[in-house]
């Protein structure tokens, strides 16, 4: 009971603190917004909506592609992870102050980008169900045998080009985030996972064993 109440924390957390940093880069667009942002932005130009409610309907294509390919059907936390991240971003984006600068829109981008990497380390970590975005990326992980930062950069790259041929904002922090993301999520998951086993003593196997490898 114990394991399954700190995981359920770890996934909520992770959740919230992933909208966070996805919220504070697109308040940061001057500078460029994330790939797939770029790619939700460009839909919701096209077509209306929010960015957060083309959030909502990216995952669940996603979720469908990904059932596909592994033949089971996601777990809880997939379809809330869904819910929770496009609900969200349209209310830390209502919350969160416009910031006309240059300067304050480079700050506020990259401190996004690291609490976006932060959050994705945390919410996966107690395998609750993964994200539809990160339910890819760990599909392509087991597929391929390689490690979180390829995978995810390339995946990134590719969304960015999608998200730049529908017109949305692409920009050097659009760059960046393909380049980068990655890199923080292939130490901050196994991070985030060593920590909720030191408070309740849960463990994700495949995920240390592949972080073992890597090292």
């Amino acid at each position: 009971m114990k394991q399954l109440v700190w995981r359920w924390i770890f996934f909520v957390t992770g959740v919230t603190t992933m909208a966070l940093g996805i919220s504070m880069t697109i308040k940061g667009q001057q500078f460029g917004i994330g790939p797939w942002d770029v790619f939700h932005v460009g839909l919701y130009n096209h077509l209306g909506l929010t960015i957060g409610t083309w959030a909502i309907l990216t995952g669940i294509t996603i979720v469908l592609v990904t059932m596909i390919g592994t033949k089971k059907f996601p777990q809880l936390g997939t379809w809330l992870n869904i819910l929770f991240i496009g609900s969200f971003i349209d209310v830390f984006n209502w919350i969160l102050p416009d910031i006309t600068s240059y300067i304050g829109q480079i700050i506020i981008f990259v401190i996004g980008v690291v609490i976006t990497a932060v959050g994705v380390g945390v919410y996966v970590s107690p395998n609750v169900g993964a994200g539809p975005r990160d339910s890819l990326m760990l599909l392509l992980m087991a597929k391929t045998g390689w490690s979180i930062k390829k995978v995810r950069t390339g995946i990134e790259i590719i969304v960015a080009l999608a998200g730049w041929a529908l017109g949305g904002p692409v920009g050097l922090g659009t760059i960046i985030i393909a380049l980068l993301l990655g890199q923080i999520v292939h130490y901050s998951l196994p991070l985030s996972q060593k920590l909720l086993y030191t408070i309740s003593g849960y463990t994700l196997p495949y995920v240390k064993k592949s972080v073992e490898n890597q090292t």
